[in-house]
C-alpha cells in the first residue's frame, strides 16, 4: 500500500470515520471489494433450502427477495440485479457445500440465507471467512447470533438475521401455554436439530420458570416415520401439551399418530415455524385440527400490497406464500441493497467498487428500519450478534377443518404477546 493510503486508513480509524472502499484506484476496504464493470450486473447470492421436504421454506423466502427487486425494477445504482440461486438444503453439509460455492464465486456481493439453521451452522463460517455478508430470513436458532461458544454460541462476523431469534418463539410458546391453555405439564421433541434443539430447550426452561412441569424432553430423529415408541413414553408422563417444533414430515407422523395413541387423548399438541405451511394440515389430516402453531405473524396496509402484489406475480393471480418468512426476506433483501447503494463508490470508468467490510458495517449501522416485518435495529451484543427483529411479529396459531379440507393457508390467529395477561414477567 502506498504510503498516502496507509497515513489516510490510519487518520479515518483514529477519527472514528469509515475507510473508503477506493482511493487512487486502490482497494481500501480491509475484507476486499467486488468491483462491478459499468455494464454488468450487481449479483446478489441465494442460498436456501430449494429442493426436498422443507423446499416451500425456500421458495418462499425466494419470493419475497424476488419481489424486492421487482419494486426497484429490476434495477439498483442503474446496474441490472441477478439473483444466484444455490441449494442448501436443510443440513449443515448443504450449507457447507452452498458455501463453498458462493465464496468461490468474487462477483457475488451479498447473500441472503440460509434457510434452516442447520445449514447456516455448516454455511456461517465459510460466507465469514470469505469477508461476504450474509442475512437470514428465516434462521432463529439463539446459536447463530450468541459469541459465547461456552454457552453453544456459534457466531461468526458478516451474519445477520430479519427472522426472529429463538429465546422469543421459545418463550412466546410457554407464555401461551401456561395463560390460554392453562398447561401444568409439558413435553417436548425435537430431531436433533439446532433450530428445533434450541426451540424446545428454551420453551422447557421458560415453561419451567413459569412454575410448570416439563415432565418429559426427548427426541426424534430425521427420517423416522413410526413415532410409536416416543408417544408411548411420553404419554405414561401425563403432559397436558406436547411441544414438538420439527420440521415436516416428522412433525406430521409426530401429531398422526399421538391422536391413536393410548394416554394423549386429551394433550394438546402444538409446534412451531418448522411446519408452517400447508402441507403440514393436509398430509397429517384430521387428527391437525386443533393443533397450535406459533410462527411469523406480519400485518398492515404495506404487507397487504406485498401479498396482492405476490399474487398477480403468480400463475393464476390466487395463490398465497408457501410458509412464513417471505416478508422477512423482502426486509432482507431491501437492507442488502440499501447498504450496497450507501456503500458503492464509482470509478472514473463507470466501475462500482464494493467494500466488504463497509458493506457489514452498513448492515450493523441499520437502526430503526421500517420494514415489512416491522422496526429493524441490528444489534452488536451477545446473544444478539445480528439479530434485527424484535421478535414481536410472531403470533399463535389454530388449525381448522379450512386448513385440512380446503388447503386455506394460513390458519387463523388466536393469540398473540399483545393478549398476554401476565407481562413481562
Amino acid at each position: 500500500m502506498k504510503r498516502s493510503l496507509l497515513v489516510l486508513t490510519v487518520l479515518c480509524l483514529l477519527l472514528g470515520l469509515s475507510v473508503p472502499a477506493l482511493a487512487d484506484g486502490h482497494c481500501m476496504d480491509e475484507l476486499g471489494c467486488v468491483e462491478v464493470g459499468p455494464d454488468d450486473p450487481i449479483i446478489i447470492g441465494a442460498m436456501l433450502s430449494l429442493s426436498g421436504a422443507t423446499s416451500f421454506y425456500g421458495e418462499d423466502s425466494l419470493g419475497g427477495v424476488e419481489l424486492a427487486i421487482l419494486g426497484r425494477d429490476g434495477m439498483l445504482l442503474g446496474r441490472e440485479v441477478i439473483v444466484v440461486e444455490e441449494d442448501s438444503l436443510c443440513s449443515a453439509e448443504g450449507g457447507q457445500a452452498a458455501a463453498q460455492r458462493v465464496a468461490a464465486d468474487e462477483s457475488i456481493v451479498g447473500v441472503i440465507g440460509t434457510t434452516c439453521s442447520g445449514a447456516a451452522q455448516g454455511a456461517m463460517p465459510i460466507i465469514s471467512e470469505a469477508g461476504m455478508l450474509m442475512i437470514s430470513s428465516s434462521n432463529t436458532s439463539p446459536r447463530l447470533t450468541n459469541d459465547d461458544a461456552d454457552a453453544g454460541g456459534t457466531y461468526y462476523p458478516g451474519y445477520f438475521r430479519t427472522a426472529h431469534n429463538d429465546l422469543f418463539q421459545g418463550a412466546m410458546g410457554a407464555r401461551f401455554a401456561v395463560e390460554v391453555l392453562k398447561a401444568g405439564a409439558v413435553a417436548t421433541i425435537h430431531d436433533g436439530d439446532p433450530y428445533t434443539e434450541g426451540l424446545a430447550v428454551v420453551m422447557a426452561n421458560e415453561f419451567a420458570g413459569r412454575n410448570g412441569d416439563v415432565v418429559f424432553q426427548g427426541a426424534v430423529s430425521k427420517g423416522d416415520t413410526d413415532m410409536s415408541a416416543i408417544l408411548t413414553e411420553i404419554a405414561a408422563s401425563e403432559p397436558d401439551v406436547v411441544y414438538l417444533p420439527v420440521f415436516v414430515p416428522e412433525s406430521e407422523f409426530i401429531v398422526s399418530q399421538a391422536a391413536n395413541t393410548p394416554g394423549l387423548e386429551d394433550a394438546v399438541m402444538m409446534t412451531a415455524d418448522g411446519s408452517f405451511s400447508a402441507t403440514f394440515a393436509q398430509n397429517t389430516g384430521a387428527a391437525a385440527v386443533g393443533v397450535y402453531m406459533t410462527g411469523p405473524h406480519v400485518s398492515g396496509e404495506a404487507y397487504d400490497a406485498f401479498l396482492e402484489l405476490w399474487a398477480e406475480e403468480q400463475p393464476g393471480g390466487t395463490a398465497a406464500p408457501p410458509s412464513g418468512f417471505h416478508a422477512h426476506a423482502y426486509d432482507g433483501a431491501n437492507l442488502l441493497m440499501n447498504a450496497i447503494e450507501a456503500v458503492a463508490e464509482e470509478m472514473d470508468d463507470g466501475t462500482l467498487v464494493i467494500g466488504r467490510q463497509a458493506l457489514r458495517d452498513a448492515m450493523q449501522a441499520v437502526e430503526d428500519y421500517e420494514g415489512l416485518t416491522g422496526t429493524l435495529t441490528c444489534r452488536e451484543d451477545s446473544p444478539f450478534n445480528g439479530d434485527c427483529a424484535t421478535g414481536t411479529a410472531l403470533a399463535v396459531f389454530e388449525i381448522g377443518e379450512a386448513q385440512v379440507d380446503e388447503g386455506a393457508w394460513p390458519p387463523p390467529i388466536v393469540w398473540d404477546l399483545s393478549m398476554s395477561m401476565a407481562g413481562d414477567a
